[in-house]
């Protein structure tokens, strides 16, 4: 991408697109262009296309979604499902209409089948059913992924799809009802510390193993396949390593200084038994990782940014 071409961000409040953002200006991009949901409702097919029409952006990232944890997800699960079908169908059809150079769209690792093979290979998509408590939002993406691949087969746009692992970082959500594993984590440890509480309750047995990348490294990712990747295929983006929910909150617990016990409410789903990425794709491009777990979650919680 040129420095000076006019690149939108759709998401850019949130925790990915938040960092797309850091990470363009830090490399001298500075034609950004942005607009938050009261500004822009990406579910509104019109005001989508006027926005088109009026900015007519070279580039797009597209990084806007309704996200959460599983709670979130199995409970609104038409939610998930509508708004983020609307918003991927909205602004991929307007890059197409109005001749946008190259679309990247972030996917999520939840679009696998819950027994695919480990690692995930981006050839195990649609192999098997999906993980139930996440199925909506993970159809949403397939289907956000479908639209890439055949707006590049029909018309020949530069479409491309990254699927990172499981993110955490700045602007992440701290709400215990609707948040991913390491925030509600952090959260719980930390109000455990300040309040002197002498258990903290994690959901689930702790034994599911997880992949976790920092959102600046997915960021780095985003901007790397944009300048470097055009091909119908997804990429997988992640660390490569894994660790057991009860590592991971041994870990936070170390870190955030909480000194009482840790109780596994095992009559809380544990979702999906392991989900690691395949990221010999990416890797063989020349992409890798810098930030290391430790290293991310002792910088977040030290800034207490939640």
């Amino acid at each position: 991408m040129e420095r000076e071409a006019k690149i939108y961000i759709a998401g850019h409040n949130g925790m990915v697109g938040s960092a797309i953002v850091r990470k363009l200006e830090a490399d001298g991009y500075r034609n950004l262009v942005v607009r938050n949901s009261p500004q822009l409702d990406l579910r509104d097919q019109g005001s989508v296309e006027k926005f088109f029409v009026a900015e007519k952006p070279d580039y797009v990232f597209l990084a806007a979604a309704k996200v959460g944890g599983i709670m979130a997800n199995n409970t609104y699960r038409a939610d998930f499902l509508y708004d983020n079908l609307m918003i991927e169908s909205n602004v991929i059809h307007q890059s197409y209409v109005h001749k946008v150079r190259k679309l990247l769209f972030l996917g999520s690792s939840c679009i696998y089948p819950k027994l695919a093979p480990q690692p995930l290979k981006e050839e195990s998509l649609l192999s098997s059913f999906l993980e139930e408590t996440n199925e909506p939002y993970a159809i949403a993406k397939i289907a956000g992924i479908k639209l890439c691949e055949n707006y590049r087969r029909q018309y020949g746009c530069d479409f491309i799809s990254a699927m990172p692992t499981n993110l955490y970082g700045p602007n992440d959500n701290y709400d215990l009802k609707n948040s991913h594993v390491i925030p509600a984590l952090i959260r719980k440890f930390h109000e455990g510390k300040i309040n002197n509480r002498p258990v903290v309750q994690v959901w689930g047995s702790g034994t599911p193993l997880r992949e976790f990348l920092h959102v600046d490294d997915v960021a780095s990712a985003c901007l790397f396949l944009m300048n470097n990747y055009s091909d119908l295929q997804f990429v997988n983006v992640g660390s490569g390593v894994e660790l057991t929910i009860r590592e991971l909150a041994m870990l936070i617990k170390e870190i955030t200084g909480f000194e009482g016990e840790i109780e596994f409410d095992t009559s809380k789903p544990d979702g999906t038994r392991r989900k690691l990425m395949d990221v010999s794709k990416l890797n063989s491009m020349g992409w890798r990782p810098i930030i290391q777990l430790k290293e991310g979650l002792s910088d977040i919680i030290s800034k207490k940014v939640f």
